[in-house]
Formats: C-alpha cells, structure tokens, sequence
C-alpha cells in the first residue's frame, strides 16, 4: 500500500524526486513513526529507503530471530490504551484504534519475546493500516548544501535522483557491521555474515565481544558447536546486576551457567591481538586483562560480535560531529545535529542525545520502545517551530494537578519508557493558568523552559529502586524531590499525593 492520501504520493513509486519541506531517510520503526507523526500534524515531506519494503534492521537481525524488547499480550492495561504501551515495547504509536497496539496480535503465543518475522509483520502492518507511504528502492548516496530561494537547503543525491529539503532527518540506524582493526582480522567473519548454525555442528567457535549479540551468538550456538569460547578486554555487564537495559539481558545468561560448570564454554577478560591461519585452523592470540599474559587459542571459526556505526556516509564530511566506537552523531536536546542545524536524526541514532544520565543510566532511545515517543516529540517540534502548527496546551484546572501527574508517575509509558529523559510537564502563570506543556525532554525543562512550572519523571537509580522525581520551578529557582518509591510501583497512594502537594507549594497549587 502506498498510501495514496499522503503528499506526493502517486502510483507504486511515491515521493519522486524534487522539492519536499522535508525529507526524511529510512523505513525502520524511526523513519515510519517519525512521517506518521508528522503526516498526522500536515507536514508536507518526503521518506526513502534502500529497502524493499518496512522493517529496517528487523529484516534481517536478530540472527536467531527473537528480538529483546517483550510484548505482553495480557497486562495490567487493556491492549490499545495508552497506559497499554508500557507493557508493549514493540508497536509503533497510532491515534486509529485499527493501528494500535498491533505487535500483540502477531505474535503466535510461545514467547513474549516476538520473533523478527513477527516484528517486521507488526512494522509492515502499521505502515499499511495507517497509508504510510515510502519510496522503496531508493538509496541516498550523498548530500550537500546550496542555496535556494529560501536559504540554504539540502539536495540528497540518490539513486532515483536528486532531492531537495530545507529539513533533513535521518532515520538509518546503527547497522553498518564495524570490525576493530586486529591483525588478521580478515579471517574473521562479522555477526552480520554468520552463516546457517549447522554449518558451526563440531566446530571450534571463538567470539570477539561479550555484549548482546556476542551471548545471542553463543546461546544460539550452544545446541551444534564443540565449543564456544567469548572473549573481550572488559568482564560483561549483567542486567540482572545493573537492574537497567545495561548489560548482557537475562535471556542470555545460559553461557556464564555452562562456562561456571565447564560446559565447554569458556569466558575470558583479555584483548584479542591477532588472528593467522596455521594448518587448516585459526589461531587467536589474546592477552589476559588480569595477568597481561599471553594465550593462544586454536579454533574453526572467530566471529566478530563488536558492534555496528551509524551508516552517515558524508555527513561527517559536510560537517556533522560524532562521537564513539558506533560514530553516532552529536545532537542537541531536539535531535537536531549539534554542528549542522537542519539535520536531524530519528530511531536508534537518537541514541546519541543521552540526556542527563542520571546514576549513569542512559536512556532507551536504542530500542523501539524509547525511540517512538522521541519521533512523535520531534514531529510535534519540527511542527510547531519550523512550519508553524501551534501545538495545544490545554488549561489544567488546579485540583486536576495532583491527580493528572501522579497518574502519569503511575501509568505514563513515556515517562517509564524514557526514565529520567523524558517528563510531563505543566507550566504555571498567574495570566494563562496551569498548562500542559505534553510530554517533553527532561534536558528541555531544565535547561531552555523559563516560565513557572512543574516536570514529573520516572527515575531508576541502578540498585533496583523505581520512584518518581518531581522538578519545580519557581521565581527562577529550581528544586528536585524525589517522591516515595513503593514495592508493587503504586505512586498514586495517599502518602504519594502529600509528598507531591508539599513540592507543588511553592507554585501555589494545593490539593484539593
């Protein structure tokens, strides 16, 4: 389905190339959130893709095809309510009651984990339901700036020729295998080229990198290799240890089980130096991190489970700043590059704009569940500054505050998706009211909102406890206050509500 009510759509081929407001870049679970949002608030925009069809990533990865991120079917919440989305980390936001909630109805009852068929079904099916439309089999190969009738503007040269915006946002993912420069390394082969698993029965399996994909490897593998071995500099994170998404996740634990009772499945802290053939087999030298003493290891296969980059192509080169090991790019609170203002970025890549990381616990923005909400905020954003669409802030009555926020701190899946990254946020002022300002960057309230008012978060501090943190500003002063956690993550009780009235003072908003 092309959706053929969207703007400069015709025929099988939409978006041809021209002039489009803005052109949005990729057709992952980013790109297609990020033009619902924004075809929903009428902006006029462009979205192509390399791909045949939706899905990105989730076309091909994960190898062993269970994804991370869980979908209950039966939870506290009705499917299709908002307050459903917490316990659903994988289905795109829709405001149609068809679109809603989809990922539950795909998946085949064995796991709450979806299979990647199940979610590339689940990314398909939205686009479909909701006529969201994407010129498919199109590649973006360069950019450049020049100037147009408007000011500068960007043209992305693709393979169906050139497009022109003044607003580019890119949508790509972190998804370009990377390899760390060990010598040797050709004999290696990348997680992105693993072959079929019966082609690994007997063998001898060494695995550079002990994150995620790394453990999704060897739990994958545990059933057909001869043995397994993983090794990196640094000893491996645990979630169940972390109490965050940071770390190895609790599905992959099987290896430190077999490794711990020599299962035939070694972990080891050491640097990888070298790789050679010798006499129909590898061989892989490392250096143990705790002795600094040299080891050789004679295996059949060494796969590289070392991550991904972002696939910017020449964004670097006209100027777009990034940093670290996956080269994401540097952004401001908005998602907008921190060095080339008009380029944005949606999905994974959001990744790069951390936040505060308060008790050093990024935000989930790498994963669907986190993401989606920063799409649906950049649309409303590009909305209202760039094309004028006024966002509505509708006037709160003050008896409504207490219960409106302790209800978000309660049920808000922004707020337990994006702890301590995004807040609700209301402002204050003796002329207009109580507003609600929606959902918006925590960094924002903090850092560029001047007027009186009021942001409530969802906070994890690393040790297992969940509470929620409650910002007030008022007369130019700041105060932070975090309000009771509770065993079962009820923070609508009474004692709640008292904690939240004493911070709400100094706005001279009362309980009722």
């Amino acid at each position: 389905m092309t959706g053929s009510g969207a703007p400069g759509v015709s025929g099988d081929r939409p978006f041809p190339p021209g002039d489009y407001p803005v052109v949005v870049v990729g057709s992952g679970p980013g790109g297609i959130q990020l033009s619902y949002s924004l075809r929903r608030l009428g902006i006029d925009h462009a979205v192509i893709s390399d791909d045949p069809g939706p899905g990105g990533m989730f076309r091909r990865w994960p190898f062993f095809q269970r994804l991370l991120s869980w979908t209950k079917p039966f939870a506290p919440a009705e499917r299709g309510t908002r307050a459903y989305e917490r316990y659903d980390w994988n289905s795109l936001l829709a405001e149609e009651a068809e679109a809603t909630s989809l990922q539950a109805g795909l998946m085949d009852g064995t796991s709450y984990f979806p299979s990647r068929p199940e979610m590339e079904a689940n990314l398909t099916a939205f686009a479909d339901r909701t006529g969201t439309a994407v010129r498919y089999g199109c590649r973006w190969e360069a950019t450049r700036r020049e100037d147009g009738p408007d000011g500068e503007r960007f043209v992305l040269e693709t393979s169906d020729g050139e497009y022109r915006c003044q607003l580019a946002v890119f949508a790509v993912g972190v998804a370009e295998p990377w390899d760390p420069p060990v010598p040797g390394i050709e004999h290696a082969h990348h997680y992105a080229d693993v072959r079929p698993v019966e082609t690994y029965a007997g063998r001898r399996v060494f695995i550079m990198g002990k994150r995620n994909s790394g453990f999704e490897l060897a739990s994958g593998l545990l059933p057909w290799a001869g043995s397994i071995t993983l090794a990196s500099p640094s000893p491996a994170k645990l979630s169940v240890v972390t109490k965050s998404l940071v770390g190895v996740r609790a599905r992959y634990v099987q290896p430190f089980e077999d490794h711990a009772l020599g299962g035939g499945l070694g972990i080891i802290d050491a640097s990888i130096e070298g790789i050679e053939p010798a006499e129909g087999a590898l061989v892989v030298t490392v250096r143990r991190t705790d002795t600094g003493e040299p080891m050789t290891l004679a295996v059949d296969d060494v796969i590289s489970a070392t991550g991904f980059v972002c696939p910017l192509r020449d964004l670097p080169a006209l100027g777009v700043a990034t940093f670290g090991q996956s080269r994401l790019p540097a952004q401001t609170t908005w998602w907008e590059s921190a060095t080339v203002p008009g380029i944005f970025f949606a999905g994974t890549i959001t990744q790069g704009q951390a936040g505060l990381k308060k008790h050093g616990i990024p935000p989930n923005s790498g994963a669907v569940h986190g993401h989606r909400y920063n799409s649906r905020i950049l649309a409303a954003r590009l909305a209202e500054t760039r094309f004028g669409v006024i966002r509505e802030r509708p006037i709160v009555s003050p008896s409504a505050v207490l219960p409106l926020l302790l209800d978000e701190a309660a049920n808000g899946p922004e707020l337990w998706h994006q702890k301590a990254f995004l807040a609700r946020a209301l402002t204050v002022s003796p002329d207009a009211g109580v507003r609600d300002e929606g959902v918006v960057p925590l960094a924002a309230f903090l850092d560029e909102m001047t007027a009186d008012g009021v942001a409530m978060t969802v906070e994890a501090d690393g040790s297992g406890s969940i509470c929620p943190v409650v910002y007030v500003r008022s007369g130019g002063a700041l105060t932070e206050r975090a309000l009771p956690g509770h065993p079962l993550l009820d923070f609508e009780t009474p004692e709640h509500r008292a904690e939240l009235a004493a911070a709400l003072g100094p706005l001279g908003i009362r309980d009722a």
